[in-house]
């Protein structure tokens, strides 16, 4: 094939995805999603967070473009469009996350909510959401910690550290980790069901809304793509 942009639209073999993301052209992905997707103007956060999910994702050894815009679209949709790794309720403190949660709940706006795992432990840690994709109860951050490396059970905060919330993301996406379902289940051959996709991370929340934005960073991806 020639050198050139690949088309909007156009599948990526398995057998193409080594080259996907060592000749993307970045410049052209931001420039799509810069009006389809976050309003006319990028921040330096909205540019960073997109980066980090690009570089971990390369780093696991390729995989599906549908994926990467699937994850972006996640991040997109989880963090109010920052693509920065939040507290749950995008609080800015530990105390201000806590309280707005315990309001909540107590108000019965949580009505799934079993468990208050955002109630702090002995030793003062709460284990409500942080990241790219929300992480909560401690169970959870034990198991990010096998894949990060890093002891996120003691230091939960950890988990807002962008590199490290970009590493979950993509790996809890592309493992099952989540839910059990993963990206493959989605995303595969000429299978690609973008509403469905949702049952990664949180069943069917929201899961026409993040689609429709999937599918715009697909195109996105899909343009800056050199062949």
């Amino acid at each position: 094939m020639t050198a050139g942009a690949r088309r909007a639209g156009d599948l990526c073999s398995f057998s193409d995805i080594e080259d996907f993301i060592m000749r993307i052209d970045r410049r052209i992905v931001f420039a799509g999603l810069r009006n389809a997707v976050f309003g006319g103007r990028l921040s330096q956060g909205q540019v960073d967070g997109v980066e980090a999910v690009l570089t971990r994702f390369s780093a696991r050894g390729w995989g599906d473009p549908r994926w990467l815009a699937y994850m972006l679209a996640t991040a997109h949709h989880e963090t109010a469009g920052t693509m920065q790794a939040v507290r749950e309720t995008l609080a800015e403190t530990d105390e201000e996350a806590v309280a707005r949660l315990e309001r909540a709940w107590r108000g019965g706006k949580l009505p799934t909510v079993k468990t208050p795992y955002w109630r702090r432990d002995a030793a003062g840690r709460s284990y409500y959401g942080r990241g790219l994709v929300q992480i909560t109860h401690r169970e959870n951050y034990a198991k990010m910690s096998r894949v990060t490396g890093l002891d996120l059970v003691a230091e939960p905060d950890l988990a807002l550290r962008l590199d490290v919330a970009a590493t979950i993301l993509v790996v809890g996406m592309t493992e099952g980790l989540f839910s059990g379902a993963r990206l493959s289940d989605f995303f595969s051959g000429s299978k690609a069901d973008w509403t469905g996709a949702r049952k990664i991370v949180n069943g069917t929340d929201r899961a026409k809304k993040i689609a429709v934005t999937a599918r715009v960073f697909d195109a996105a991806i899909r343009a800056g793509l050199v062949v």
